[in-house]
Order: C-alpha cells, then structure tokens, then sequence
C-alpha cells in the first residue's frame, strides 16, 4: 500500500480540502441564487454603505479608509463604463477607428462591459465590508485633515468622469441600456413558409 495514503497528515489534508471545497460551492451557490435579482443586491450594497457612512459620521474618524474606498468604487464605476474591447485601441489605418453600427444595415455590436453588473456590485460589496471591517481598528484611524481628502475626490472624480464622457461621445457608445429602443424579430410560429405543394 501507499505510505502517503496511511498517513495521519494526508486524511486531515483530505478532510480540509473537502470542507474547504463544500464551503466555497455553497457560498457560490449563494451568489448565483442573487444574481437574478439586481435591485435587491444594490440595495443590500447601498444599505452596507449607508451603515458605514453613518459609522464614519458617528466616530469622526477613518478618513484615510474612507477616501480608499471611494477611490477603489470610483475605479470600479468607470471599469463599469468602458466597454470590454477599447475602440481606442482596436485602431483601424483606413477608418478613424471603430464605431458601434449607426445605420440598420449594420452589423450589431452590443455593447459589452469592461467589468459586468454582477462583478461590479460583488467588489462594491466586499470592498464596503472590508472597509467596515478596517473601521474596528484604531490603527487604521490615521489623524488627516478630511476637507482636502474630500476637495481631492470631488477633483479626481470630475476629470475621471469628464475624460470618460469624452471617450464616449467620441467614439459614441452609450453603455446603459434604459431608453434605447428594443427591437423585436418575427416571432417564430411554426408554420412553414414555402412548403412542397
């Protein structure tokens, strides 16, 4: 017989690695079963933020924790934005580069995300945690000056998003989908068209 199968450190390796594998299937089973249901996700997020603002706003301190955080979900909104295949950098030498379709005759791009609506909400969540986490540490509370922390935001946010608004009119994409019109095809009957007589 194997000496590594008789072994008391292979049996509790084994026993940890299936506990570990039981636990990540339910947590991702967990995660699926949320993921049909986007308004109740972003309001758990924004409830999470929400109780770290209030905490925040209670203690008068972690600034340093707060501005990460806003800075990290301000990374993550325009990941959010940009769609996955950056026309900025898929640059043709005939054309200005490419374009989402503009005519019906066209070929049709959907518009896809750098990073997805699930992804975005799950790094929203688990950074706000984390960050509420951070908050039960006095090593984390390192004495700063807040307003230019908040002046700093406000700037960084402003040229970010202006930079962004600009890449999108100029190579005119629109990465929300509320207002666009939908178009529908032939619904599919089951009658045959054309059939031998």
């Amino acid at each position: 017989m194997d000496e590594d199968l008789l072994s008391p450190g292979s049996s509790k390796k084994s026993v940890v690695s299936q506990a570990w594998t039981r636990i990540s299937q339910i947590y991702q089973s967990q995660l699926d079963s949320w993921t049909p249901y986007p308004k109740g996700r972003w309001g758990g997020a924004l409830a999470l933020l929400v109780l770290f603002s209030f905490r925040i706003i209670s203690k008068q301190g972690w600034y340093i924790v707060t501005y990460a955080l806003g800075i990290y979900h301000l990374n993550l909104f325009i990941a959010f934005l940009t769609p996955k295949i950056d026309p900025a950098m898929d640059f043709d030498a005939e054309e200005n580069g490419p374009e989402l379709p503009t005519r019906a005759n066209e070929e049709f791009r959907p518009f896809i995300r750098r990073l997805p609506e699930f992804k975005f909400w799950y790094s929203v969540t688990k950074s706000t945690l984390f960050a509420l986490f951070c908050t039960l540490f006095d090593c984390f509370n390192v004495p700063v000056f807040w307003p230019i922390l908040v002046m700093y935001f406000f700037t960084l946010l402003c040229i970010t998003m202006k930079r962004q608004i600009r890449h999108m009119i100029k190579y005119r994409y629109l990465p929300f989908t509320h207002g666009k019109p939908k178009y529908q095809g032939h619904e599919d009957t089951g009658k045959v068209v054309g059939g031998a007589n």
